[in-house]
C-alpha cells in the first residue's frame, strides 16, 4: 500500500469513526439517564454516568397514562397494519407498472409519485373528514390507511425498479409450465424481489412506528395513542414538570425494535436499495 493510499485509508476509517460516534453518543446518552434515578436524571448539571443502577424510571413508565403496554400495543398494531397493506398494494402496484403496458401508464405513475410533493400537513384536515365518512375516525385502521398512503410513492417506485430487474424469460417459463400471470408472479420474481419487499417493509414500519403527527390528528381516544404520543406527553409533563428519567426509558423502548429489526435486516435492506436504483 503506498503512502497516499494509507492516508487516505486512515483518513477514511477515522471520519467514519467520529461519524457513528456522533450518531451512537444520543443512543448511550438515553440508555445511561434511563438507568438512573429519577432525581439523578434530573440533575443540573447532568451526570455522565449513573451513580447507582435503577429500574424506577421503567417501572414509572409502565404506569403512566393508559399504561406503557397499552401504548405499545397499539403502536405494533398500526405498524403490522402499515407493513401489511403497504406491501400488498406496492407489490402489486410495482408488478403492475413494470410488467403491463397500458393507457395512461406513465401518467398514473406519475401521480403516484406526486404524493410526495404535496406537503403532508397539508391534507390531514381533508383525510380527516374522508375518514369521518367512512366511519374510520379515532381507529387504527383508518390511520393505518393514511400511512399506506404515503408509503405508496417510495414502494411502488422501489418495487416497479425491483420487478424490472428480474428477467422477463424467467416468467415466460413459467407460463409455458402453465402458471398464470399472478402465479408467475408469485412463484417466480417475488422471491427474487425479497430485498425490495423487506426495504419496503422496512420503512413502512419506521414511518409508523416513529408517526407523531397522524396519530395525535385522527386519534382521540387515550386508550388508543401510540409510543410517540405517549413520550410527547412525558415531555409536557405535569405543571412544567418534565419526568427525563422516564421520557429516556420511553425512548430507549421505543428504539429497541427499530435497532434490532434494521440490524437483523440489513444486508436485504442494502442490496433492496441498490437494486432499486439500478433501473428507472
Amino acid at each position: 500500500m503506498t503512502p497516499m493510499r494509507a492516508v487516505k485509508t486512515t483518513a477514511f476509517h477515522a471520519v467514519s469513526g467520529a461519524l457513528a460516534v456522533a450518531f451512537l453518543f444520543p443512543l448511550v446518552w438515553a440508555f445511561l439517564n434511563s438507568v438512573k434515578s429519577p432525581e439523578e436524571a434530573s440533575r443540573v448539571p447532568p451526570t455522565w454516568f449513573p451513580q447507582s443502577l435503577s429500574l424506577e424510571n421503567y417501572s414509572g413508565l409502565t404506569s403512566y397514562g393508559e399504561g406503557l403496554g397499552t401504548y405499545l400495543f397499539n403502536s405494533i398494531v398500526l405498524s403490522v397494519l402499515t407493513i401489511i397493506g403497504t406491501v400488498l398494494v406496492c407489490v402489486l402496484g410495482g408488478y403492475g407498472f413494470a410488467r403491463y403496458r397500458f393507457r395512461g401508464r406513465g401518467a398514473l405513475f406519475g401521480v403516484t409519485l406526486a404524493i410526495l410533493m404535496v406537503p403532508y400537513a397539508t391534507i390531514l384536515l381533508p383525510l380527516y373528514i374522508v375518514l369521518g365518512e367512512l366511519g374510520l375516525q379515532n381507529s387504527l385502521i383508518g390511520l393505518s390507511l393514511v400511512l399506506i398512503m404515503f408509503q405508496l410513492p417510495f414502494g411502488v417506485f422501489m418495487m416497479r425498479n425491483s420487478f424490472e430487474s428480474v428477467p422477463r424469460e424467467l416468467e415466460e417459463a413459467a407460463l409455458v409450465d402453465g402458471c398464470s400471470d399472478f402465479g408467475a408472479m408469485r412463484h417466480v420474481s417475488l422471491r427474487i424481489v425479497v430485498p425490495g419487499v423487506v426495504t419496503v417493509a422496512l420503512f413502512a414500519f419506521l414511518t409508523s412506528w416513529n408517526e407523531f403527527l397522524a396519530p395525535l390528528i385522527f386519534l382521540n381516544d387515550g386508550g388508543k395513542y401510540t409510543l410517540p404520543i405517549m413520550l410527547v406527553n412525558i415531555r409536557s409533563g405535569a405543571y412544567g414538570a418534565i419526568d427525563y428519567g422516564a421520557l429516556q426509558a420511553g425512548v430507549v423502548v421505543a428504539m429497541i425494535p427499530c435497532l434490532v429489526l434494521y440490524v437483523a435486516l440489513q444486508r436485504f435492506y442494502v442490496s433492496g436499495l441498490v437494486a432499486g436504483a439500478m433501473r428507472g
